[in-house]
């Protein structure tokens, strides 16, 4: 899929708990009663709850008690899991960074470039050019396992026009269709656990939506947004139960940000509703979780192209809650925690990585609020 000029543009409230320590914890034999149901079920790495005295709703000692040996902190553990990132074609987009955040948690890598940019960005890795953007925390290298010709806008090979077949720039590859893709895959590596869209395009994105064209509007809604319907397809039936799938979305979904055209606004707002239908249907058929990220502007080369990338970061950076640089970095570990499982309760949901700028209202540096 052609990394557009939105790719790179893609712009948890804790429940309050109520304790009841008083009705379950007044006596020994409350507790006595509760321990052995829990060892029934096997909950062997819950927290146990150990008391010198008998339990009081004044008197309370409570202590949580690791397994010997194991880890401090709470890890995000990917270790075992392989990953499928479609929309990877150079080192400075948030593709790239989910990559890295996944890699780091131990999954092993593999993507899906846009057919067009594949000779030069397996060229830039065989020659050491994204070495240092490859560094992980630990030191080592991001290793990317295998890279897969791919452009999302075509399911099947049927569906591919004859100009395109003849392209020279889809000349040598083979086997790239969304179809094609998720069978090769599932012939080098029988499943995966993760999938990630990270994908969009919009060949109009300059033009007010008034002046958009019914073949721009709907080549931006089957890049940017059908193609993540149609990957989960393909993909599906080859992920693990209890796998996630994610993708990347835009505050234009749901705000009017002028300039963002093209039809690009829609495609991102069909992207938010798929995935609360997706997460349903893809939980119900093989349990998989089905997110979308709200990220903030990134200066990425592709977002480079919507021609006002640099006037938004600077937007965000003055208005939003945390006034700091958003980094793709931290969109990148939203991912690992979102396709952990940590976050195994969690489907069907926009989650907002652009330091609080949805929550505002208002332009605080506007001069009438002055």
């Amino acid at each position: 899929m052609a990394p557009c000029a939105t790719a790179g543009a893609q712009m948890l409230a804790a429940r309050p708990c109520v304790s009841a320590s008083q009705s379950m914890l007044a006596s020994r034999a409350a507790v006595s009663r509760i321990s052995p149901a829990l060892g029934a079920s096997g909950f062997a790495s819950c927290p146990r709850i150990s008391y010198s005295r008998p339990l009081t709703s004044s008197n309370i000692a409570v202590r949580a008690v690791s397994g010997e040996g194991a880890p401090q902190g709470l890890p995000i553990d990917l270790r075992g899991k392989k990953a499928f990132i479609a929309g990877v074609a150079d080192d400075n987009g948030y593709g790239w960074a989910i990559a890295k955040a996944l890699a780091a948690a131990g999954a092993e890598i593999l993507v899906g470039t846009w057919v067009p940019a594949l000779n030069i960005f397996e060229t830039s890795l065989r020659r050491g050019k994204f070495d240092e953007s490859r560094k992980l925390p630990d030191g080592s290298l991001m290793e990317i396992v295998k890279v897969y010709p791919l452009d999302a806008v075509y399911d099947c090979p049927e569906d591919v026009p004859e100009d395109v077949k003849t392209n020279k720039r889809y000349a040598g590859s083979s086997n790239w269709t969304v179809k094609e893709a998720a069978e090769a895959v599932k012939k080098d590596f029988g499943s995966i656990d993760i999938l990630v869209h990270s994908l969009a395009n919009g060949p109009e994105v300059t033009k007010p939506l008034l002046e958009t064209s019914r073949s721009g509007y709907l080549a931006a809604m089957s890049a940017s947004s059908y193609s993540f319907i149609s990957l989960l397809q393909h993909f599906v039936p080859i992920m693990n139960p209890g796998g996630a799938s994610i993708s990347l979305t835009y505050i234009a979904s749901e705000r009017t940000i002028p300039g963002y055209g093209g039809g690009m606004s829609s495609a991102k707002a069909a992207l938010e509703s798929d995935t609360r239908v997706l997460a349903f249907e893809a939980g119900r058929k093989g349990k998989i979780r089905v997110n979308t990220i709200s990220a903030g502007p990134l200066g990425s080369r592709a977002a480079k192209a919507i021609g006002f990338i640099e006037k938004m970061i600077e937007y965000s950076y003055v208005n939003a809650p945390l006034q700091k640089e958003l980094l793709a970095d931290e969109v990148g570990n939203a991912a690992a925690f979102l396709v952990s499982p940590l976050a195994s309760a969690i489907t069907g949901s926009t989650v907002y990585v652009d330091n609080g700028l949805n929550t505002m209202a208002v332009a605080i540096d506007s001069p009438s609020v002055a």
